[in-house]
């Protein structure tokens, strides 16, 4: 299933589920309010709404709370997340990256998977703009994956750790390289470099739909990332080193994870400008506009403009 956010033309935001036949189910009106208007509520009891949830799939254009998709705009899919970890994923990334900048491989980075929390309440969804910071030249993109945990936890096994996570959606951990690399150099951070937008969607989909695309710690599953309609980065998922079980379990020890947190993958090796190289591309720029694409997990798209 793929879980969306949205606002009808009355203005009034909801959520639900996305059809094949390119409609979107508001699921508190579908089902006259035994399933709640946000997706945020949707995740506290998520194993119990499921059921009803999946009656959803059967609707059609006729019936009650069932909207064309061009009639709606959609919103990021979980708008306010409880939480956002960014995890540093991907070895080709973390390699090729710190070889731009003149530094050797951390032996620390095989140890344990590492992330940093980043602005939760920045939240940006597909065809949202995304103004350029203060200060900032060196804007870049982020491909990455995003877990959406659906079930409490803490202490989590990495063998357990499945069972906490309701799906998957495309992030961009959108960063401002200049105003990042000055504050690292303090030795804290990334925090003023990142803190200005993420963007997820268009949708979140239910882990079971992933599981046929299941391939070493991760998935089977092309990304890509293009800027002005040019092919820029090319991945796949199943490169990942360390996988999300294990970045649960680092995040859930001695800690509480909680309905509607989420957890990014960190970026996909090619899947940024700082790795690439501005030879390759130059940094980006008001009017840009930034196309991340994930098989299964549709086009996240994005415009950058003034502030």
């Amino acid at each position: 299933m793929r879980f969306v956010t949205f606002e009808k033309s009355d203005q009034t935001i909801r959520s639900g589920v996305l059809l094949a036949t390119d409609l979107i189910v508001d699921m508190y009106e579908a089902t006259n309010g035994i399933l709640p208007e946000k997706l945020i509520d949707f995740l506290e009891q998520s194993e119990q709404n499921m059921q009803p949830a999946s009656q959803l799939l059967l609707l059609t254009a006729e019936d009650r709370g069932v909207y064309p998709l061009h009639d709606v705009t959609l919103l990021a899919p979980l708008p306010a997340p409880k939480s956002f970890r960014d995890f540093y994923a991907f070895e080709q990334h973390v390699k090729s990256a710190r070889e731009n900048r003149g530094l050797q491989m951390i032996p620390e980075w095989y140890q344990l998977p590492v992330f940093y929390f980043s602005n939760h309440l920045a939240i940006k969804g597909p065809e949202e703009n995304i103004p350029l910071p203060h200060d900032c030249n060196w804007l870049d993109y982020e491909l990455e994956v995003a877990c959406v945990i659906g079930k409490q936890g803490r202490n989590i096994s990495a063998a357990e750790a499945d069972k906490y996570i309701f799906g998957y959606c495309i992030l961009n951990d959108w960063s401002a390289r200049d105003l990042q690399r000055k504050e690292m150099k303090v030795g804290l951070g990334p925090a003023k470099g990142k803190d200005f937008a993420t963007s997820i969607g268009p949708w979140i989909i239910t882990k079971d739909e992933m599981e046929n695309c299941r391939s070493g710690k991760g998935f089977d599953v092309s990304m890509k990332a293009k800027v002005n309609g040019v092919l820029l980065s090319e991945g796949n998922m199943k490169d990942i080193f360390y996988s999300f079980a294990e970045m649960i379990e680092r995040a859930s020890a001695g800690v509480t994870l909680y309905p509607g947190e989420i957890i990014g993958s960190g970026t996909v090796g090619t899947g940024c400008i700082l790795e690439l190289g501005t030879e390759v591309h130059r940094w980006l720029q008001p009017g840009d506009v930034i196309e991340l694409e994930i098989d299964k997990l549709g086009v996240l798209k994005n415009t950058i403009v003034n502030d």
